[in-house]
């Protein structure tokens, strides 16, 4: 069996599904640490924008969103995204025809599973986003999403703190977005010391009062709140800090 091994990117994934569209037995992964059998061949695949290019018309031809879709799922922390991500297009291919909605099909259960889990916690993270005032004025939101969902969550923030200047920095991917007042970039962020403004205590101390005030103590809902809000992300929520 061939595993074909790509860099990660969206890029690199498509160049991959060229490569591996006539083998009728492969995987493609993005992991360099993949599991070998003893009957396994290690590809590496080297990202060409023209075969990318190629694979992504040639869906779009079917689906003209499944360019968008397979990029929500490459954006997965699943560990099998790439092979999901595969299995999709070559149904989507052979069908010739859009399958988003054939819930009957084991390629577009698994597909849409994660982009449903991408949408998600994009979703959630529009709420659950927490700014810092730092000492220079900059608004700082440090995060650890279970997926790729920075650059997602730029331009709704950067509609909504249009004046403000603001980082959103993904700790387990070591990226961040920034945001200037008037552009969004994307960057590499490694471990960042941020010094708080004078006012920031003032703020986190007013903000977990207002938590208190509008929690009904006599009517407690825990199992309902970690719902909504799942325990993973209270570390970065000032309110559930003791």
């Amino acid at each position: 069996m061939k595993i074909f091994v790509c860099d990660g990117s969206f890029d690199g994934f498509f160049t991959a599904v060229f490569d591996a569209y006539s083998d009728k037995n492969c995987i493609i992964t993005s992991d360099n640490e993949v599991q070998l059998t003893l009957d396994s061949v290690l590809v590496q695949v080297e990202t060409n924008r023209e075969k990318s290019n190629r694979v992504k018309k040639g869906i779009e031809k079917y689906d003209k969103e499944s360019v968008y879709d397979t990029e929500l799922v490459l954006r997965s922390c699943s560990s099998l995204k790439e092979q999901i991500a595969f299995e999709y297009i070559k149904r989507l291919l052979a069908t010739k025809s859009p399958i988003k909605n054939a819930y009957n099909l084991p390629e577009v259960i698994d597909f849409n599973d994660l982009t449903y889990k991408v949408k998600g916690e994009t979703h959630r993270l529009k709420g659950f986003l927490r700014f810092m005032e730092s000492a220079s004025g900059v608004l700082y939101a440090p995060y650890t999403p279970d997926n790729d969902i920075t650059d997602l969550l730029m331009p709704h923030f950067a509609e909504r703190l249009k004046s403000e200047r603001f980082v959103i920095h993904d700790l387990k991917r070591k990226i961040a977005g920034l945001y200037d007042g008037h552009e969004w970039i994307m960057s590499y962020a490694g471990e960042a010391e941020v010094y708080l403004s004078e006012y920031e205590k003032a703020f986190e101390t007013l903000w977990k009062k207002y938590y208190i005030a509008v929690n009904i103590a006599e009517r407690p809902h825990e199992k309902q709140m970690r719902g909504y809000m799942p325990v993973r992300y209270w570390k970065h929520l000032p309110e559930k800090k003791p």
